[in-house]
């Protein structure tokens, strides 16, 4: 105990006043030793340290680390001997004479060496501002023999440059700082990709398997398999990846290094900050890194719970505390098919692990070609939009399962016909815990030495150390007082954004993309948006924010939204612009339009319409269920989906979004009604709690409007048979002039209310299933509206069901 408190207060100090025995190299001769605290290199700026990094109980390795913030706990961005740490006393680091930099356990035993050697007699090792340690010979114009920047760990800091040599590999968890299964490396085809490598199976995963290199925006004519991030926050590899990270252009503490949840992240600080801010990542969504669970489990993402491991029923957990093995079958698999079951669990993506790839498969046939197989475990069933038809994929192994509400697939789960397993959705199910294993080394040594010497060194570096804190803290103050000028303003908000690797442009550069703001393409919430061509080509859509006081508040909130989002029915953000007064958004341009200029166009028959009535469900449904944060539209109305080439729906302008703690049960107010006139849940006008279900009602207007003709924002006159006055007219609105033709006509309801302006034919269950769905989300009550994923489920249902048995009627 007395000597953990030694090393803490001591490596303290030292870094406070880097006079107190410090250094910033060794020479041939010298050592460092894991007993004695002092023994630190210190960067010349003071930014970056080296020596002995407790990584458990009795466990040490050499490393590199931020020297702030002052703890035990410091941010290591690199490790000599990650995986085979040092004895807590009598291990040495020792710069040999013949310039061979050598790290020995406490019994002498070899650990880890650079492996060089020189005829100078001026060799050095050097930790440098840029936090790179150096082995070069000070003499013959500094020959470098060796660096730690050639051989990085899990982390790449500013200017290090990453080569066909290098490898990043993740740790094991936050605490077991061992080499993970997660590795970033240069490929054999010079591109530069993910890898996940665990105990049983190993596979790409970034860029997306299925892509070709093209279309992956990547190339591999290129030999020089090189890549580096500078100082302001931009990366950029050999292979055309480049990202900028979010902040981009300050001079601040970054480092990239890929988690022990295998995604690439940026992390930044201001200097002299003690908290790290995620500014870019390469993978938005957990769940679809492999192995991320083990086999035979099941990832899924809870708004509240974030991210879940549980096993697939009839499978068990494999390593109590460590999901990077999976679960394991709890039942003996029988040849027999007659002796097998196929339980349904919807929407869910598993990829990898095919027996063969079936087109146009109906369930019962992918079902008995499963059966036939005695190593098939399951199938995933897959409606494809387009032709409309069904893909089966029989599955060998049930790898990199995860649960998505919207997914367009299904897994039959192949288990005895005999057991009783079943799915169950559960708050309970485990969170993702990997191996938080500590290294504990055994090795034996005298602890009586030395008691005296510790209690001397204890009660002086109390005595000194309060001394010289206390005259530090007056200085740090003073300068604090005199010199830091505090981020204010919009400069404060936008810094504080976490942003997913959309670029910062600047106000001249749209300016000129849009040839001056000359072709308007729409209005939105708060502004214009004009088309313009970047310089990359890209065509783009940018919004000019025109208030200033309320486009600024609108300006951050679609920002901070939108940055965290990304899925295929949601627009997708490309950058910004917070240049003095201009406020600018850039999106992808949408060929077609909003719904709202086509609703009334022949191009949208009513197949069209069941596609974009579900793409938008599943794009509202991501944002209320999946996505990091829990986000509000407040504003979903037809001139808000957007319509891609081939009429996929895009939901946009979040300028009204409101971000939402999901913990939070008390529904805090807002500041102020929002949504438009029409489309507006009644809990706007009654100030009641505003949840995720104004956001249905509003969907559910949407859906009538495409399917009526009629508008939202105007009455409907219809007739009505009253008891006391025969037959009298009354101004109703859209939804009650629906239930009304509901009531009144029995079975044949659709009929009389479909816009008989649309051409071509329908299929009745569809749009009947539509119709009652869209009634339920506009009901008065919240409580009996669905959430957006039971909607996406509903719909699904109905389009399996119809399309085993379609009806088609012509108008």
């Amino acid at each position: 105990m007395a000597v953990t408190v030694i090393y803490t207060l001591s490596l303290i100090l030292l870094s406070l006043h880097p006079s107190c025995s410090t250094f910033n190299s060794i020479t041939q001769g010298s050592s460092l030793s894991v007993d004695d605290p002092k023994h630190v290199m210190l960067s010349p700026n003071g930014i970056f340290s080296a020596g002995f990094y407790a990584v458990g109980e009795n466990a040490y390795s050499f490393a590199v680390w931020f020297s702030q913030p002052y703890t035990h706990n410091a941010t290591v961005v690199w490790m000599a001997n990650r995986d085979q740490p040092v004895n807590g006393k009598g291990s040495r680091l020792s710069l040999l004479h013949n310039g061979n930099l050598e790290l020995n356990d406490a019994d002498e035993s070899h650990v880890w060496s650079t492996n060089t050697v020189s005829l100078s007699s001026s060799v050095q090792l050097l930790l440098n501002d840029t936090g790179n340690l150096i082995l070069h010979e000070t003499q013959d114009h500094g020959v470098v023999l060796w660096q730690s920047f050639d051989f990085p760990t899990d982390t790449l800091l500013p200017q290090q440059v990453f080569t066909r040599y290098a490898k990043l590999v993740s740790s094991r968890s936050d605490t077991n700082k061992s080499s993970g299964f997660y590795s970033l490396f240069f490929d054999n085809d010079n591109i530069l990709r993910l890898l996940y490598d665990g105990p049983e199976v190993s596979g790409l995963y970034w860029p997306d398997p299925w892509l070709a290199n093209w279309d992956a925006h990547r190339s591999g004519y290129n030999n020089s398999r090189v890549a580096v991030m500078d100082t302001l926050g931009n990366f950029s590899s050999s292979d055309d990846f480049t990202f900028l990270t979010s902040d981009y252009g300050n001079v601040l503490h970054r480092r990239l290094i890929i988690d022990h949840d295998g995604n690439i992240r940026v992390y930044s600080r201001r200097q002299g900050g003690d908290k790290w801010s995620i500014t870019w990542q390469a993978k938005e969504r957990p769940c679809s890194i492999h192995g991320i669970c083990g086999p035979n489990s099941l990832c899924t993402y809870h708004r509240t719970y974030g991210l879940k491991c549980s096993c697939l029923p009839g499978y068990k957990m494999k390593s109590d505390g460590d999901w990077a093995y999976g679960c394991e079958p709890e039942f003996y698999d029988s040849c027999n098919k007659t002796e097998s079951r196929f339980l349904f669990i919807s929407n869910v993506e598993l990829y990898g692990y095919d027996f063969r790839i079936m087109e146009n498969y109906t369930l019962k046939q992918c079902q008995d070609l499963c059966l036939q197989l005695c190593n098939c475990m399951g199938i995933q069933y897959t409606y494809v939009f387009g032709p409309g038809t069904y893909t089966c994929y029989p599955k060998l192994q049930l790898q990199n399962a995860y649960r998505i509400p919207y997914f367009n697939a299904d897994l039959y789960l192949k288990l005895p016909s005999n057991s009783s397993f079943a799915y169950e959705e559960s708050k309970d199910e485990y969170n993702l815990a990997c191996s938080r294993r500590k290294t504990q080394l055994k090795k034996a040594y005298d602890k009586s030495h030395g008691n005296s010497y510790v209690k001397f060194l204890f009660w002086f570096a109390g005595g000194v150390g309060g001394f010289e804190t206390l005259c530090i803290f007056l200085v740090w103050f003073f300068l604090v007082r005199t010199k830091r000028r505090p981020y204010s303003g919009v400069d404060a908000r936008v810094y504080n954004l976490a942003m997913t690797g959309f670029r910062k442009f600047s106000y001249s550069e749209l300016k000129q993309a849009t040839r001056g703001f000359s072709e308007e393409i729409g209005r939105g919430a708060g502004g214009v948006v004009y088309k313009g061509v970047l310089l990359d080509r890209r065509v783009a859509a940018v919004k000019r924010l025109e208030d200033a006081n309320q486009g600024e508040e609108e300006f951050l909130a679609e920002v901070s939204s939108i940055g965290r989002l990304n899925h295929m029915n949601l627009i997708e953000m490309w950058g910004y612009c917070a240049e003095g007064k201009h406020r600018l958004l850039v999106y992808e341009y949408m060929e077609h339009g909003s719904l709202a200029e086509n609703i009334k166009s022949n191009e949208l028959d009513w197949a069209k319409r069941f596609d974009i009535a579900l793409g938008t469900a599943k794009g509202l449904a991501y944002i209320h269920e999946e996505c990091l944060e829990w986000i509000l539209h407040c504003d979903v109305k037809p001139q808000n989906i957007l319509l891609d080439s081939d009429y996929h729906p895009k939901v946009a302008d979040f300028g009204l979004s409101k971000l939402r703690n999901r913990n939070d049960t008390k529904y805090s107010s807002f500041s102020r009604i929002r949504g438009t006139r029409g489309y507006m849940a009644p809990e706007w006008v009654f100030n009641l709690p505003i949840t995720s279900k104004v956001d249905v009602y509003s969907y559910g207007i949407v859906v009538l409007e495409m399917i009526s003709g009629k508008s939202a924002t105007k009455d409907v006159d219809i007739d009505i048979e009253t008891v006391d006055s025969g037959v009298e007219k009354q101004s109703l609105s859209l939804v009650m002039w629906l239930r009304e033709k509901q009531k009144n006509n029995g079975g044949v309801w659709i009929n009389e209310i479909l816009d008989q302006s649309v051409e071509g034919g329908y299929e009745e269950c569809k749009m009947e299933a539509l119709a009652r769905v869209a009634l339920q989300c506009v009901e008065e009550e919240k409580d009996k509206r669905p959430t957006m994923s039971q909607v996406v489920e509903m719909l699904h249902k109905c389009s399996r069901e119809n399309d085993n048995n379609p009806l088609i009627i012509s108008q």
